[in-house]
């Protein structure tokens, strides 16, 4: 039989069990015709068959247990990979592994072997989440931290969702996260989260307050450093993005981009941004208060950063195909499957949408970068955040919100 086709061991000892009343039934010349289909059938050698006509089907357990198959080696590579890859899951991670281990090993993180190189691109899923799970016991880890008046600048602004299945880039769910702690009261930081549905690209900015000037200064820094074209904006019905200066702007600076808005109090029509604040946003931050300058340009400096390694270096998986079966209880079960693993800087270039020197200054500068080190800065930069005071009683919203973050060049 072919190797895909081949019976596991259960499935034959099954089969074997449901021949075994006519093997015994049968004369000498319809027992060699049985034997013949079983062989065939099962891919076993005739004389194991005709053992197991006569003997015990039921299986043994195994009296000496099998060696390792993947050693030290292949445990030091994985922690390595795993912790520049921030721990995803083994389904995102397998993919990716051959191609984030020469990477590393260009940046001086891994010594290769031909032999290491060829255990890493056969590696099974299974077999690579028991190893993760055993290697990062001791990895510290990201400690979880735990109706409206009708806005008039909606009115004619349709309600819709963008599709699970959008291939073109440039369809973008926006969301606001609030960095008020306990006290929603005075002016604080919020992050302007954008997500294209296409690709998973991600863009993040950090902003004092919610004025008209401090979004328009989000936007505005966001758009300097997109490798592709805005063809859609989705957000919520907050205020904060539907008012007379924000659709006036979006009117001027990005006039070929289509407004869309979700539906009031249907989260899930921003699906995959909602995900990424919990991901993104919230699993870094927690809900901890942030409320002054010096927070903003932190966070500012920390999401750059994160620009670049969730962009050009984490692989996301994409909703591919769903199927709906119905049960025999009448019950009607929704199954989803997702593509292998890429990067949004992977995905984003397999669809052509980027110019070719766009292109390769973008891949230039992930071949430039070490995933591993950028982590590090990363969570260095996020215990600076953390340990810069709150703002102290008195300091008046005008006052803050006049000091805007400049964009860089």
């Amino acid at each position: 039989m072919p190797e895909h086709d081949a019976m596991t061991i259960d499935e034959r000892r099954k089969y074997l069990k449901i021949m075994r009343p006519r093997y015994k039934a049968a004369d000498r010349r319809g027992r060699g015709a049985l034997l013949d289909e079983m062989e065939q059938v099962t891919g076993l050698d005739r004389k194991t068959v005709i053992r197991l006509m006569h003997g015990s089907l039921e299986r043994k357990p195994r009296q000496r247990q099998r060696g390792r198959t993947y050693g030290p080696e292949v445990d030091d590579a994985l922690r390595v990979i795993a912790e520049s890859c921030d721990y995803i899951c083994a389904e995102r991670l397998q993919p990716n592994l051959v191609a984030m281990a020469k990477h590393l090993a260009k940046h001086g993180e891994l010594r290769l072997s031909a032999a290491l190189l060829e255990q890493l691109a056969v590696i099974s899923v299974s077999t690579l989440r028991r190893i993760l799970a055993r290697v990062r016991q001791d990895e510290p880890r990201l400690a979880r931290r735990g109706p409206e008046r009708a806005n008039q600048a909606t009115r004619d602004i349709p309600m819709r969702r963008i599709a699970w299945d959008e291939s073109q880039p440039g369809h973008f769910e926006v969301d606001l996260v609030h960095h008020c702690g306990r006290d929603t009261g005075g002016t604080y930081v919020h992050t302007l989260q954008m997500i294209d549905v296409a690709t998973g690209w991600s863009e993040r900015v950090a902003v004092l307050g919610r004025s008209y000037l401090a979004m328009e200064d989000a936007f505005r820094r966001i758009l300097a450093r997109l490798p592709f074209p805005v063809l859609e904006l989705h957000p919520d019905n907050g205020s904060e993005f539907f008012n007379a200066h924000l659709l006036r702007f979006w009117g001027e600076l990005i006039s070929e981009a289509k407004l869309s808005r979700s539906r009031p109090w249907h989260k899930n029509d921003n699906r995959f941004v909602e995900q990424k604040n919990d991901s993104l946003v919230r699993a870094y931050l927690g809900h901890e208060r942030l409320d002054t300058v010096a927070h903003t340009r932190a966070l500012n400096v920390l999401y750059d950063k994160m620009w670049l390694y969730y962009n050009l270096f984490q692989p996301v998986m994409r909703l591919q195909q769903k199927e709906y079966r119905t049960l025999e209880d009448g019950s009607v079960r929704l199954r989803r499957r997702f593509d292998v693993a890429r990067t949004p800087l992977d995905r984003l270039i397999a669809t052509e949408q980027v110019p070719p020197d766009r292109k390769e200054a973008l891949l230039a500068l992930r071949d430039s970068l070490n995933p591993r080190r950028l982590r590090q800065e990363i969570y260095a930069d996020l215990q600076a955040l953390f340990a810069l005071p709150c703002a102290t009683p008195g300091v008046t919203e005008n006052v803050l919100e006049t000091l805007l973050i400049p964009i860089d060049a």
